[in-house]
């Protein structure tokens, strides 16, 4: 009653899925056998075979049939026939044999004698349409049979007329079919002895046939009736086949349509046959597990191995339902997919038939992997929700859209005063509320907004701290209320206030001193104009100054190189010996203070330049180490007498662009300061190397070092680091300076390290190329 509502063909169809899935014989039928029984699959496939084939076979039966009945009929005809012709022939004989036992009966008058003869020789039944002629020497009947008084007194070559062969041969010619009086009769001619006579048996072909072509009306009409029954078969067969295929395409397109909804829907169908252990499995289902369809039914101990151990197992399902407890299912359960996991399902299925040996359980399973992914989930946010909840040090309480408390934190709790077993989720706003301890002041900061969503208000509790309650409406009608404790907010409000107050009295404060300042300010401008001036002055008397030493060291010079020269030649000797050492002393020492302040006026003249500006370098591509080396042989000579120690290490290709003199004088100066200033026994170190962009030489020595108070001075012209050492070895205290201006004018820097009583460490960097930037503490520090 249930499929009466499924009309024609579609309901047809859709009946024969429903009783494959309730199963009520419980045997697979229509197209199910194809996942139970492969021989109808078979059968299936060569069905269109067998369509070609039937029709065949049927017209090759009927043809055999024909065939054989065909032959059997023509068989039989020809038996008849020469059964009949063999009568006429032996009553021919019979007759004549007779006949001639009684010569002198033929004659016309002993006819009736004749007639008897005939009739003991040849007994004729009521049924024989035989006819016996009998004629005289002359060939004229005379006598005959019953049945042919017609032809008394015929001739018979007259009836013989077309076959001169019987009617000369007689006997020999045998029996011959001859047509008179529009009927066909088998004859046969027999001669009595001695010409005496003759006899010519007659006998009619239709009654010898009638009975054979009544036999073969029969069978035409039993092969008519034959064929129209087969032929009915065959169309009904085709019809029932045209139907048969046409429901199982509507079959099978519902039943593609329900695996297609199973499969897309993640759902596989169940048949458990409670009664033989039995469980069919739709093809949806084995793809759910990764399994391959299988033509066969599942074992109750195969499915039984897929579930999972600490899930409800299939034996307490089937003693369940065995004991009429359970009438359907509904179980969630996980199951071994192919690959190792374990697929969630949800089956929901119901008991047919409690019939001890028909008991089935039929429903469907539906992969809930991603639903219980998705709670699992769901349940980890609501835990890390609630812990988050828990360790924020806000209140924090959430109401429903019917004013009912869903949850709250332990500082709501805390804050107002509640105990954990008076709340209760579900619990009205009301009454949590009348629970809750009154605040001491409560006043709303902000109303409500234009939706009247949130709004903001301020309480202080019996304790005296305030909390800032922030309630903002959810879009599922709820409310969630958020309190931040604004003690401290509170406290640095009535600061800033007092704060206020007393900036205000500053400002009053600074309103007079900014006068005051404007009176400064006027002040120290007319003291910078002033300082202005004064440094103009001394810029001024600087330049003098300048100008005045170079036109001095000019001045100096000329007298200075005769005393030199004229000192060289008393101390060779060029005019004779003076008669003297004395005065050869004399003339040395003489030689000896004139170079040494011809250097201090060179100096002097050098460092004028630079600080006039008048001082230019001439860039000429050089290789720094065979001034390095110049340099060390002019200072090795007052190493040696020293006992200094020179540790050298100068890489090759030291190529740079600049000025040969410069540097060369740079070179000098550095290892002259270090020979100077390094103790009896001491010990140099020069390194000379090159990287991408500069030259590097490192100058080290362990003398007496510079105190750090000169640090800031020295190389500056005119300084020189006071000590009992450098008061021995005199200078001008230039060296340094001029030094370090050559290398600034090379783009380049000079720095000095030293610590008093270890030693001094310079560190010289000149660019490969005008141009090269650098950064000379960085760089400095790195030679060192």
């Amino acid at each position: 009653m249930a499929d009466a509502h499924l009309p024609g063909a579609h309901g047809f169809a859709w009946r024969r899925v429903l009783a494959s899935i309730r199963g009520t014989d419980r045997e697979p039928a229509g197209h199910a056998k194809l996942f139970a029984k492969p021989a109808y699959r078979h059968l299936l496939r060569a069905e269109p075979l067998l369509k070609r084939l039937v029709p065949v076979l049927i017209i090759a039966f009927l043809v055999v049939v024909a065939a054989a009945r065909v032959v059997s009929l023509t068989s039989n005809r020809d038996e008849l026939v020469s059964a009949a012709k063999q009568a006429t022939g032996l009553t021919a004989t019979a007759a004549a044999s007779a006949l001639a036992a009684h010569p002198d009966t033929m004659r016309a008058e002993r006819r009736w004698q004749v007639e008897n003869l005939l009739g003991d020789a040849v007994p004729l039944d009521g049924d024989s349409e035989r006819i016996v002629l009998v004629g005289d020497a002359d060939g004229t009947v005379f006598a005959t049979s019953p049945l042919g008084k017609f032809l008394i007194n015929s001739a018979l070559d007259d009836l013989l007329a077309d076959h001169r062969a019987l009617r000369r041969f007689g006997r020999s010619a045998g029996i011959v079919t001859l047509d008179y009086g529009g009927e066909s009769y088998f004859a046969a001619l027999r001669r009595l002895p001695d010409q005496n006579g003759s006899v010519l048996v007659m006998m009619p072909r239709a009654p010898v046939l009638a009975d054979w072509r009544n036999g073969v009306s029969l069978n035409v009409t039993l092969f008519i009736a034959t064929s129209s029954v087969l032929l009915i078969i065959l169309y009904a067969y085709f019809s029932q086949a045209t139907r048969a295929s046409d429901a199982d395409d509507l079959y099978m397109e519902s039943h593609r349509r329900v695996d297609t909804a199973l499969s897309r829907g993640r759902c596989g169908l169940w048949d458990w046959d409670l009664a033989r252990g039995h469980l069919y499995w739709s093809g949806s289902m084995y793809e759910m597990l990764g399994l391959p369809p299988r033509d066969c039914v599942l074992s109750f101990g195969e499915a039984a191995e897929l579930m999972h151990p600490d899930d409800e197992d299939l034996y307490s399902v089937a003693r369940s339902v065995a004991s009429g407890e359970t009438s359907h299912l509904d179980h969630v359960f996980r199951m071994r997919h192919v690959d190792g996991n374990y697929v969630w399902m949800r089956a929901r299925a119901e008991v047919v038939d409690r019939s001890s040996t028909q008991t089935h359980l039929i429903g469907i399973a539906m992969d809930v992997t991603e639903q219980q992914r998705l709670a699992r989930r769901s349940r980890e946010a609501d835990q890390r929700l609630l812990e988050a909840l828990e360790s924020t040090s806000e209140s924090f309480v959430l109401w429903d859209s019917a004013d009912r408390m869903v949850l709250c934190n332990s500082i709501y709790r805390q804050t107002f005063g509640l105990d954990e077993d008076a709340l209760s989720p579900g619990m009205p706003r009301a009454e949590v509320e009348a629970a809750l301890n009154r605040p001491a002041i409560q006043r709303r900061v902000t109303g409500q907004d234009r939706d009247g969503h949130s709004q903001t208000s301020e309480i202080q509790l019996a304790d005296g701290r305030w909390l800032q309650i922030n309630e903002r409406r959810t879009r599922g009608g709820g409310m969630v209320a958020v309190g931040s404790e604004i003690t401290q907010l509170k406290r640095s409000q009535d600061q800033m206030r007092e704060s206020r107050k007393r900036l205000m009295g500053m400002l009053d404060d600074l309103a007079a001193s900014r006068l005051a300042l404007e009176r400064r300010t006027r002040e120290l401008s007319d003291l910078n104009a002033d300082y202005q001036a004064e440094k103009e002055r001394a810029q001024a008397a600087n330049r003098i100054k300048s100008q005045f030493l170079a036109n001095m060291s000019h001045e100096l010079r000329t007298p200075l190189n005769a005393i030199i020269g004229f000192s060289e030649i008393l101390e060779s000797g060029l005019f004779g010996p003076l008669g003297s050492e004395k005065y050869e002393q004399y003339a040395h020492d003489i030689k000896g203070s004139g170079n040494h302040l011809l250097g201090v006026i060179n100096d002097i003249l050098d460092m004028s330049k630079i600080e006039a500006g008048q001082l230019s370098i001439e860039r000429e591509p050089i290789d720094l180490a065979p001034l390095v080396e110049e340099a060390l042989r002019l200072n090795i000579t007052p190493a040696e007498k020293k006992g200094i120690h020179i540790d050298r290490s100068i890489a090759a290709g030291l190529c740079l662009e600049g000025d040969r003199r410069a540097m060369k004088q740079v070179l000098i100066n550095l290892l002259s300061n270090a020979v100077k200033f390094t103790k009896e026994g001491g010990h140099i170190r020069l390194r000379a190397k090159r990287n991408a962009r500069a030259v590097t030489v490192t100058i080290a020595d362990n003398g007496i070092g510079i105190p750090r108070r000169s640090m800031a001075s020295i190389g500056q012209p005119f300084e020189q680091v006071q000590n009992q050492f450098s008061k021995s070895t005199g200078g001008s205290g230039l060296g340094l300076a001029i030094s370090r201006s050559l290398c600034e004018l090379h783009g380049g820097s000079l720095r000095i390290f030293s610590t008093e009583g270890e030693g001094t460490v310079v560190a010289l960097r000149i660019p490969l190329a005008p141009g090269e930037l650098h950064d000379a503490r960085a760089e400095a520090m790195a030679a060192a």
